[in-house]
């Protein structure tokens, strides 16, 4: 299960992401938002990173207008890996070193087909695992030495 939520910034690219997801017939849950208004996008952050954070998702993808508050404060959740990203070799990385379990993109950066064509590579790249998941291990570890 993949959940995509934004905020107005990103609602167009968050759209087109949706529309790909279906496309490859992947399950995934639209969490809004469902229009153009202004909206605070720590509400749709959390929707997301909580569904995540909790196994309701295997993955999330966060859209607002930078990426930046959305990743950041998706990665307030346990056990989130959150990945801004703004071209392929970013989307390529956030997966294969970094294991992102969500993705996060600026709907004002990046066009409907640039967005998708990052999500595609997140999506199709796997974990590289090695020296990779020992390093996300003592991610984890601090995380919890923090709570």
């Amino acid at each position: 299960m993949i959940v995509v939520g934004s905020d107005h910034g990103g609602f167009e690219l968050k759209e087109a992401v949706l529309e790909l997801l279906r496309q490859r017939k992947l399950e995934c849950a639209d969490f809004g938002t469902e229009g153009p208004a202004s909206v605070d996008y720590p509400d749709f952050a959390a929707k997301v990173a909580g569904a995540v954070s909790n196994g309701e998702a295997d993955l999330g993808i966060l859209i607002c207008g930078t990426g930046i508050g959305m990743s950041i404060m998706a990665n307030k959740f346990t056990g989130v890996r959150a990945a801004l990203v703004h071209d392929e070799f970013t989307a390529q990385m956030a997966r294969e070193h970094n294991n992102a379990n969500v993705l996060a993109m600026g709907g004002r950066i990046l066009s409907p087909q640039q967005g998708r064509k990052l999500v595609e590579i997140w999506l199709d790249t796997d974990f590289a695992g090695g020296r990779h998941q020992k390093r996300l291990d003592k991610i984890s570890a601090i995380a919890s030495q923090q709570s």
